[in-house]
């Protein structure tokens, strides 16, 4: 990475992959007009997937030491630049620590604090598209397939006891690699959950949906689709009947949502993009960074929604 200029105004980074395709590039002027954060920019980092530690370590120290950088939003590299620059982080939320992964760099009182943001965000987009009572009503089950830090995030929000019956009967986790499904397994069992969970190797992706409940929430959080061309399903996969099939991805090939689109009609499956799920995971960022109060749901919430529509499609 080519060292970063001194911030001349206030700052904020987005760590990621492509992220000059993001609708964020859009969003983000429109929102600091609306939240009186005018003088802001945007600037994006962009690593290969699993880069070196020390390229997250340039990136963070910068971020770290530049007076008018004031953070960072990071997606794909969650755990890895978490992992990279424990160090040099002044102080970690609780869901950072527990989850050993950070979505969110923050200054307060010229410390550098790493937050996990994702807990809060996915459960907010969950709770946007699914009926409500929806598991204890089914008896749905959830087949995540990626184990990157979204599935931590979400599935730490959908195993909590305060749910009640309104829990998955079953989860079922995937990843191509076995170091983090490992890993999964080990903050979950620190989560404590009684939740009946799996892990899978991607290889039993199509066998694992084909033996799903009807009404399961299937969730593409590989990144294929998005940073990486394809699905983690194969053109033959079938849908459990009423299944709900969730994408975090919102642009790409989404190759995921038009598998789920495909049996739209013969298996009654509803496919849900990461539109919402993007709102939440930037506002709840941006809120963090700038130190001011958004909300996340209400008028306010779908103007702020309406302006990120209007923009992206600009």
């Amino acid at each position: 990475m080519a060292p970063l200029p001194p911030a001349t105004r206030p700052t904020f980074y987005f760590i990621g992959v492509t992220t000059q395709s993001s609708s964020i590039m859009r969003v983000f002027p429109a929102w600091a007009a609306h939240l009186g954060l005018n003088d802001a920019q945007l600037i994006g980092i962009d690593f290969p997937l699993h880069a070196e530690p020390a390229a997250y370590r340039d990136a963070v120290s910068f971020i770290k030491q530049d007076k008018l950088s004031l953070g960072a939003l990071v997606t794909t590299h969650k755990i890895d630049l978490f992992a990279a620059c424990r160090d040099l982080f002044d102080a970690v939320d609780p869901y950072a620590e527990l989850m050993a992964e950070t979505s969110c760099l923050s200054k307060q009182d010229g410390k550098l604090i790493a937050h996990a943001k994702d807990p809060i965000s996915s459960g907010l987009a969950i709770e946007s598209f699914l009926p409500k009572d929806h598991f204890a009503a089914t008896g749905a089950e959830v087949f995540a397939m990626g184990a990157g830090g979204s599935t931590i995030a979400f599935t730490w929000y959908l195993m909590q006891k305060q749910h009640g019956a309104n829990r998955p009967s079953r989860i079922v986790v995937a990843d191509r690699d076995s170091h983090r499904l490992e890993e999964i397994k080990r903050i979950h069992g620190e989560i404590g959950s009684d939740m009946p969970v799996e892990y899978v190797s991607a290889a039993e992706n199509d066998g694992v949906l084909a033996g799903l409940k009807p009404h399961s929430l299937v969730i593409n959080a590989t990144g294929l689709g998005k940073d990486r061309p394809g699905s983690p399903l194969s053109d033959t996969a079938v849908f459990p009947m009423h299944a709900i099939a969730w994408d975090l991805n919102y642009r790409g090939d989404l190759v995921f949502l038009a598998q789920a689109r495909n049996q739209a009609a013969k298996r009654h499956v509803t496919p849900v993009d990461g539109w919402t799920y993007f709102i939440h995971g930037w506002t709840q960022v941006i809120a963090e960074v700038f130190h001011i109060a958004i909300p996340t749901r209400g008028s306010t919430f779908d103007a702020i929604s309406a302006i990120a529509h209007n923009a992206a499609k600009g």
